[in-house]
């Protein structure tokens, strides 16, 4: 039965991604599929970039949340 569940119930599509910033090396939580520009919370380097769907990650993701 718990097949029939999975089929009836849609997993999403988006997800929150770990990303270590490129220059600091600090990590942030960042959403996949951002409307803004997402910055480095320490040296302000542009971590992620919107382009209408995904992200344009700029740093390296460490994990995903799934």
């Amino acid at each position: 039965m718990s097949t029939d569940w999975e089929a009836l119930i849609p997993k999403p599509r988006s997800y929150f991604l770990r990303v270590r910033c490129p220059d600091c090396g600090n990590e942030q939580l960042v959403y996949s599929n951002p409307t803004n520009i997402v910055k480095c919370n320490i040296c302000k380097t542009t971590l992620a970039k919107p382009t209408g769907g995904k992200a344009k990650i700029n740093g390296e993701i460490t994990a995903i949340m799934e």
